[in-house]
C-alpha cells in the first residue's frame, strides 16, 4: 500500500508518515498542493490523506485534480473545521471513501485505509 499525505501542518503530516512507517505502510507526504500534483507525476498512490482546508486550493479540489490524473486512486479526507453536510456535499463529486476528524487517530486512520483497499 502506498499512500501520499497532504497537509500544510508539516509536523502533523510528517509525524502520521513516521507513525505509518513504523507499522510497514509506505507513506509520502507533502505540504501543499502544488507539490502533491507534482508527487503523483512520478509516484503511484494508492490512496490519497488529504486536509480539507489547504491554502490556495481546497483539499476537495485537490481530489478532483488528482482524480483527473489517477482515476483509480482512493482518497481519505482529514478536517478540523467543516462540518459534516458541508463536507458531504464537497466530496462527494471526488468519491471520497472516508473522512476522519483531526486529530487523526492513527489505528483508525490505518483501518480506514485497509477498507478503502479491499472495496
Amino acid at each position: 500500500m502506498k499512500i501520499l499525505l497532504v497537509d500544510d501542518e508539516e509536523e502533523l503530516v510528517s509525524t502520521l508518515a513516521e507513525r505509518l512507517s513504523f507499522r510497514e505502510i509506505d507513506a509520502d507526504w507533502v505540504t501543499s498542493c502544488e507539490d502533491a500534483l507534482k508527487k503523483v507525476e512520478t509516484e503511484k498512490y494508492d490512496i490519497a490523506v488529504l486536509d480539507v482546508k489547504i491554502p490556495r486550493i481546497s483539499g476537495i479540489e485537490l481530489g478532483r485534480r488528482l482524480k483527473e490524473k489517477d482515476p483509480e486512486m482512493r482518497f481519505i479526507f482529514m478536517t478540523g473545521h467543516a462540518s459534516d453536510d458541508d463536507f458531504r456535499a464537497g466530496s462527494a463529486e471526488v468519491g471520497a471513501d472516508y473522512y476522519l476528524v483531526k486529530p487523526v487517530n492513527i489505528e483508525l486512520l490505518i483501518e480506514k485505509m485497509k477498507k478503502v483497499l479491499e472495496d
